[in-house]
């Protein structure tokens, strides 16, 4: 990964790195690449009467999980279902099956607040006139209902068009392009499809504001480092790399090599620290000296050299917790608890649990137990209480106890409740 971050600024100086010839997929399993909803619904202060109904009508007319319903009500919200009926009713009226409706919303949750109407119907009505067939037209909504959202009838139909021969498979994408963003990102999303990326991870970049994707300049420079490194069009790796690799072009050579010997202090050869910066890319960001802190941190607090390497390498995320973060959380899990210091080395990813939130109610629970020898006179396991979820958590400690299980939710709540 080194190696790839410095390429195209000074490649002699690669030869003073002894096996620094790095592969792509170091750089490819670095970036942890996550679809996003790229909806532009606008998240709203909404009243909690609001996102309930919202979650609610979510769950029983489309079928969602509560937890999608959820994560939905937070960009749109509303208080009946007047306006919701009317959207879901027209769009089936139109031929869109309940798996494309659902598949719309949580795409363009927005759309559920649109007036069907005066706004929907007749964007519904232009987009069926582009000529295509029924199940072409309910098809190319379905993956990008954002066109939906568009102003216009000349931008819907340049979006609507474009999709829908990017799912024309063979079909060279010739069109006269306009002036602007809106060119260039048409003429780079058809550059990708040329390349071979998939359908699936257009979609998402025809309405992406990304600089990347809607420059061209950049967008030129950043694909032709992507290709050159030998990144697979075919796998979502690509389009994230388009996304990231603007971001390591900010940093100096002098920066990268600086960070890379910095890590190399922690007691890391240099295959280690590539495995370090592959799980983390966003050590780069990070000062020396602040690594060098942390390093004088958990020494301070008893670790030895080799159990804070093996930490970094497990949880690289530990080296950024300022050492009064990391000496509250050591209180508790090492002198509270007396969790030995094996436990943090062999899970440090604890470290990065909430000392409020997670660290002080479980282990309050877990004291007020064995002081009445309910789990006997030692802790149980370190991840037992603390890498699970809070559910998990109150079945294994707390609703076991019938009688006590009022006072374990006291002790549980109280930290959270003060707060």
């Amino acid at each position: 990964m080194f190696s790839l971050i410095l390429h195209g600024r000074r490649s002699v100086e690669l030869q003073k790195w002894r096996n620094l010839r790095v592969t792509v997929s170091i750089l490819q399993n670095a970036f942890a690449f996550t679809t996003k909803s790229f909806s532009s619904a606008i998240a709203k202060d909404v009243s909690p009467k609001g996102t309930t109904f919202t979650v609610s009508y979510l769950v029983e007319s489309l079928g969602l999980t509560k937890k999608i319903a959820e994560s939905i009500s937070k960009k749109v919200s509303f208080e009946d279902k007047v306006n919701p009926d009317s959207v879901l009713n027209l769009l089936r009226s139109n031929g869109f099956k309940d798996s494309q409706i659902s598949r719309i919303i949580r795409a363009y949750p927005r759309l559920l607040v649109i007036d069907a109407e005066k706004s929907l119907r007749p964007k519904l009505q232009f987009l069926q006139s582009r000529g295509a067939s029924s199940s072409e037209f309910t098809e190319i909504v379905s993956n990008v209902p954002t066109i939906l959202g568009k102003k216009g009838e000349k931008s819907i139909s340049l979006y609507y068009d474009f999709v829908k021969d990017i799912m024309e498979d063979g079909k060279s994408l010739c069109h006269s392009w306009p002036e602007g963003k809106k060119g260039n990102k048409i003429r780079n999303i058809s550059v990708l499809r040329e390349l071979g990326v998939p359908q699936r991870l257009l979609f998402p970049l025809v309405i992406s504001n990304y600089q990347p994707v809607c420059g061209k300049e950049k967008f030129e420079e950043t694909l032709k480092k992507v290709v050159d490194m030998g990144f697979d069009p075919a796998k979502s790796t690509f389009v994230e790399a388009l996304h990231k690799w603007p971001f390591f072009l900010k940093f100096s050579e002098k920066k990268i090599i600086l960070m890379f010997e910095t890590l190399k202090k922690c007691g890391l050869m240099e295959e280690e620290v590539i495995s370090v910066l592959k799980t983390r890319p966003q050590c780069i960001r990070a000062s020396e000296q602040k690594i060098l802190d942390s390093i004088e941190t958990f020494l301070n607090l008893g670790f030895s050299r080799d159990e804070f390497k093996i930490m970094v390498k497990r949880y690289p995320q530990c080296t950024a917790y300022t050492a009064e973060t990391v000496r509250k959380k050591f209180e508790v899990l090492v002198k509270k608890m007396n969790w030995p210091l094996e436990d943090v080395v062999l899970i440090p990813a604890v470290l990065g649990y909430s000392l409020e939130k997670r660290i002080v109610p479980r282990t309050n629970v877990i004291k007020a137990l064995m002081s009445k020898g309910l789990i006997g006179s030692e802790n149980p396991p370190i991840s037992s209480v603390l890498v699970c979820t809070d559910q998990e958590f109150l079945k294994r400690y707390v609703m076991k106890h019938d009688k006590l299980v009022p006072k374990l939710m006291a002790i549980f709540t109280r930290v959270r409740v003060s707060k």
